[in-house]
């Protein structure tokens, strides 16, 4: 099971020569498996955020994109519940501050699952198992 940081997401969706290989593999896995890839409600928030603010261009509306992207059948969209939004703020370690980070991150611990993230910081917390 896994979990794509938003970025991940963006880029399997709209560009996946971005997406490392081994990511790519594994999400082509989980994919093929029928069902273990897991997006955290919050990058449906981000992506928006990214496109109103002109740092993300997509080529469709992002209510359509995301649409498209909830119509996969082995792709599954995780609310941010109560579990979620305790677990984002009792993150060990001393996790930084950002609070999408801690939302995706505390969604990949509570599911058990793997983190597919490029973000150094991701990597660097030793109570997450990542990927990239």
């Amino acid at each position: 099971m896994i979990v794509l940081d938003t970025h991940a997401w963006i880029w399997w969706v709209a560009q996946p020569e971005l997406v490392s290989p081994p990511a790519q593999a594994r999400i082509d896995l989980e994919a093929a498996a029928g069902g273990g890839i897991h997006v955290s409600a919050i990058s449906c928030w981000e992506v928006a955020l990214l496109v109103r603010k002109g740092r993300l261009t997509l080529t469709l509306d992002v209510a359509d994109w995301i649409a498209r992207a909830e119509a996969l059948p082995f792709v599954h969209f995780v609310p941010v519940d109560n579990r979620i939004a305790l677990r984002s703020n009792a993150l060990p370690g001393g996790f930084h501050d950002d609070p999408a980070d801690r939302l995706i991150t505390a969604t990949a611990l509570t599911l058990g699952a793997t983190l597919i993230t490029k973000d150094a910081r991701l990597h660097a917390y030793p109570h997450v198992e990542t990927l990239w």
